[in-house]
């Protein structure tokens, strides 16, 4: 059931990474400023992140199936809209139709984990389902380039829509949950729930973690997502599939990672350091990156990056373990919403800051990557300065 879960995560990897090899050619049919492509790219990680919160209460209520079968068919309506579109505005529409098709698909895997497997397995699950899912954004790599090149943008989002349906039919026919997780739900109001998120913003500690959760993964986004591919194009005359590799090694990268890291999850004591230690080198990897050093270290350097994005594991391990058991899926939501909010967000900045750059003949990717930079060292200050849990984690969770 995990694995029938993942197939649609795998599909959400995919969909928020396309821009980075759809930019070139949605710039040049709807005449783009770096502004709108970035519209573009955050309107899928705005619905996704803006839903969080519902889809954890549906998941409370009705649970994993019923909510992930309930979302996902509008990511397939998405899909085909953007395929079909020659209006920006319907595009941008479309991409907010995926975003909420998808919002669902990690957070149904994570609770999914936390609800059937012991608090200590909780962050090598997670990075397996991240490294799995990764796949999508293999494909959003090389593939979709040779794709884009032979065909079009628009064959693209057919080919993520016709593997869409197949992954909801996948989970129709293989997902089911036990009887008892059922009863336990019926138990539980729909005012309940949301009284429930109420209770995770009392509660101190939770402001640092959103904080820190607004900006690594987008940091991560944005680049491989956004800008991997104009950077190399525009600052060293890179082919759209040459770009595609270095995507894909960057996505193999972050496959690597995360169930990697997950598996060597530090625990309680210390898993708060290692994720400063991850944010702070991740901070001064983009402002190197920022000064152009150089073709290969602009590679070598996306990669690198790909290779640390894998400890967002450690930062769901860290939400599982600050708050009390009955508000774990609602706290992984809101986490979750933080985290893709700040990706639309760090999106929509970047374009704006690369606008203002090409506006005063400056380089736009010194601005988009030094912009990124800050916002990742002001994530980790606010992390540890601002107010930590009193109890991290549970006895049982000691690592693996």
């Amino acid at each position: 059931m995990l694995l029938a879960l993942t197939g649609a995560f795998t599909l959400s990897q995919a969909y928020r990474t396309v821009a980075a090899i759809m930019a070139p050619q949605l710039q040049a049919d709807f005449r783009l400023t770096p502004q709108a492509l970035g519209v573009f790219a955050g309107a899928f990680h705005f619905a996704f992140g803006a839903l969080q919160l519902l889809m954890g209460v549906g998941i409370d209520l009705y649970g994993v199936r019923r909510t992930a079968l309930a979302a996902f068919p509008l990511t397939i309506v998405g899909a085909a809209l953007s395929a079909w579109t020659t209006s920006f505005g319907v595009l941008v529409f479309a991409q907010v139709l995926i975003g909420i098709g998808c919002a669902p698909a990690f957070l149904v895997c994570t609770v999914f984990i936390a609800r059937h497997h012991p608090p200590a397995r909780f962050a090598t699950l997670s990075g397996a389902v991240l490294g799995i899912g990764g796949v999508g954004m293999l494909v959003t790599g090389t593939p979709l380039a040779w794709l884009i090149e032979a065909h079009s943008w628009r064959v693209g989002f057919v080919v993520l829509g016709g593997a869409s349906v197949i992954a909801w039919l996948i989970i129709f026919a293989l997902v089911h949950e036990p009887a008892s997780a059922a009863a336990a739900r019926a138990e539980e109001s729909l005012r309940g729930a949301w009284r429930g998120f109420g209770a995770l913003f009392k509660m101190p500690h939770t402001l640092g973690i959103l904080a820190l959760s607004a900006v690594t993964y987008a940091a991560f986004i944005t680049l491989r997502g956004l800008w991997i591919g104009p950077l190399l194009i525009a600052r060293h005359d890179y082919s759209l599939v040459q770009s595609g590799n270095v995507a894909i090694a960057m996505s193999v990268a972050s496959m690597i990672s995360a169930p990697l890291i997950g598996r060597f999850d530090p625990g309680v004591r210390t898993r708060r350091r290692w994720i400063v230690g991850y944010t702070s080198a991740g901070a001064a990897l983009f402002a190197l990156l920022a000064f152009n050093p150089g073709a290969a270290f602009d590679v070598v350097g996306a990669i690198v990056f790909g290779l640390i994005s894998g400890f967002v594991v450690l930062q769901y391990a860290d939400v599982r373990g600050a708050y009390p058991e009955t508000l774990t899926g609602r706290a992984i939501a809101l986490f979750t919403m933080a985290m893709f909010l700040g990706v639309a967000m760090m999106q929509w900045l970047t374009g704006l800051v690369a606008s203002i750059a090409v506006a005063q003949a400056t380089d736009p990717f010194m601005a988009v990557l030094g912009s990124i930079a800050l916002l990742l060292a002001t994530g980790a200050m606010a992390f540890v300065w601002l107010p930590q849990p009193k109890r991290l984690g549970e006895a049982a969770d000691r690592g693996p």
